[in-house]
């Protein structure tokens, strides 16, 4: 996550004067408290039903130590709000060193993530159609953005690197509710295969998986030689992982394929911050 918002500030450096590597230092920071802080707003505010959970393999898949501690215990509520408020004002205090407007910027854009992730959690709750889903996955979109307006300017360029990963985050977002089905189910959450089944949960997957390639023939012309090569290896990993669950819509498949996904987002990300130093 620290390197897909850096990717952002790289991108803006091969347009926007001012880059240092401590100007780097600072993203990498911003980056690493505000999404941090962002992970403990989502285990807080999902505590009490992380304790319905009946499969714990997409956990230890996700967290290295596998443990969701708000849940087990191991973390009371009130110290969990400390930590994230702390997270929150160290992402805050490093954002306002940077130069007027940059700043205005990646404040607004996380204030909005934490909103946004916040009402993800709730309306997911109860609800028909996927408004949360489509609302929350904007501040997954919006990371690298906010990456890039550390030097950059909301330009053409920050609005295409949206575009280009909002489809993603919903295809991703799609393929993780594929993986986590059976405990979506326990919690009672209004999710993607909750909503329509396993079979609508791939096509959708699919669906999203093709507009984000639509999109990257966009993006693509703002990238250099280098990262245009990472950005066919990422769909290539982005397009086998939805037409595999496509193929085969269980759980058992979304828990294989998933890491595609990531595996492709580490490659757009690290393309393009190769890209800017190569």
């Amino acid at each position: 996550w620290v390197l897909l918002f850096c990717s952002g500030t790289l991108l803006a450096a091969g347009t926007y004067a001012g880059f240092t590597w401590g100007v780097l230092a600072t993203a990498a920071l911003i980056a690493l408290f505000g999404f941090t802080g962002g992970l403990v707003l989502n285990d807080y505010v999902d505590r009490d039903l992380d304790r319905m959970d009946v499969d714990h393999r997409l956990t230890r898949y996700w967290r290295p130590f596998g443990t969701r501690p708000l849940a087990e215990g191991t973390v009371s509520p009130a110290r969990a709000r400390l930590v994230m408020l702390l997270l929150a004002l160290g992402a805050a205090a490093l954002i306002l060193t940077l130069p007027w407007p940059h700043n205005l910027y990646i404040l607004t854009i996380m204030g909005w993530s934490y909103l946004a992730e916040y009402a993800y959690q709730i309306g997911k709750r109860r609800q028909r159609y996927p408004f949360a889903q489509i609302v929350g996955r904007t501040d997954f979109a919006l990371f690298p953005v906010a990456g890039y307006l550390v030097l950059g300017l909301p330009d053409a360029t920050a609005l295409l690197y949206f575009v280009f990963f909002y489809p993603y985050a919903l295809a991703h977002l799609g393929a993780n509710d594929i993986a986590d089905i059976t405990n979506d189910r326990a919690r009672g959450l209004k999710t993607i295969p909750v909503l329509y089944g396993m079979t609508g949960a791939a096509r959708w997957v699919l669906i999203f998986a093709l507009l984000h390639a639509v999109a990257a023939i966009l993006f693509a012309a703002v990238l250099g030689p280098i990262a245009r090569v990472g950005l066919v290896a990422g769909l290539v990993c982005v397009m086998v992982a939805s037409i595999g669950l496509l193929r085969h819509p269980e759980e058992s498949a979304g828990l294989r394929l998933l890491s595609l996904f990531h595996l492709a987002m580490a490659l757009y990300a690290v393309v393009i911050v190769i890209d800017y130093v190569v």
